[in-house]
């Protein structure tokens, strides 16, 4: 459809007839997120009543959220569900510009600054201790104890941009950059507490990122568990897949607009979420 055809319809928006404006919604709403531009530029004029203003927010909303909404399960049913892209997709949430290239790009610079440190023939300790070094000395990555429960934790942009994370964002970036620097590091699902461990051949021990990489090892765990009354299950001690991370900033992103009480947000999330939890 030409651009004039496209502004020519959205100016019926504000038609009187209903079957018209059905039928200009429903058209409107076919053309996916590629029309949000042209209700924008709409939006933007300063003779629109407040109920077409109101009306053409409501549509990029929702234009918006299906574009979030069909990423996520696009990349719940890609191949190799690349960590990476998952949480770009959920940050297309409060981020609909937000380029994936540009993400890539600020984690390439992060992996960088910590394979000009470390080398191939360090003993794992030494390799973590140089992780910990450049992302937590070097480039100031740090717990964002203040707010802990801001949907802001959850959007990876802002992670990388402010420097500060809640335990699972924090662990995504240094799981990343592990990653790319072929260590066997992968995601642990910790009840309350998301973090990380290293695991290859007959060794195995944990890190908690939330605390600048502090290591531990399995007795932590089981004191840690014991501590909160549950029993011990594999899961607390053994790598989730991406997908599970993926559920569980879903579950951060929720809770943090239940804490502001956003119920319409707290309900597009949990859609989202359900259909990520489909097998």
């Amino acid at each position: 459809m030409k651009q004039s055809e496209i502004k020519a319809l959205i100016s019926l928006l504000d038609d009187d007839d209903y079957e018209v404006l059905n039928h200009v919604e429903s058209k409107i709403r076919s053309m996916g997120d590629a029309v949000i531009p042209y209700l924008e530029d709409r939006w933007e004029e300063s003779s629109l009543s407040p109920i077409m203003q109101k009306k053409l927010e409501d549509l990029i909303h929702d234009l918006q959220y299906n574009a979030f909404f069909q990423r996520l399960i696009q990349w719940k049913n890609s191949e190799n569900q690349d960590l990476l892209e998952g949480m770009w997709a959920i940050a297309t949430y409060q981020y609909p510009e937000l380029s994936l290239e540009k993400l890539r790009q600020d984690l390439e610079q992060i992996y960088y600054e910590v394979w000009l440190e470390i080398r191939d023939n360090m003993h794992p300790m030494d390799q973590i201790k140089t992780l910990n070094s450049v992302i937590f000395g070097k480039l100031k990555f740090g717990a964002n104890t203040k707010h802990f429960h801001s949907a802001s934790n959850s959007m990876l942009n802002v992670v990388i941009d402010s420097k500060k994370g809640n335990p699972i964002s924090l662990c995504v970036i240094y799981l990343l950059v592990a990653q790319k620097l072929n260590l066997p590091i992968w995601g642990v699902n910790l009840p309350n507490l998301f973090i990380l461990t290293y695991k290859s051949g007959g060794m195995q021990f944990y890190i908690n990122v939330f605390n600048r990489g502090l290591v531990f090892s399995k007795v932590d765990i089981d004191s840690y568990i014991s501590q909160l009354n549950l029993s011990q299950n594999d899961i607390f001690y053994q790598p989730c897949n991406h997908l599970d991370i993926i559920r569980r900033v879903l579950r951060n992103l929720t809770l943090a607009f239940e804490k502001v009480g956003d119920d319409d947000k707290v309900k597009e999330i949990e859609k989202v979420l359900e259909e990520m939890m489909r097998q």
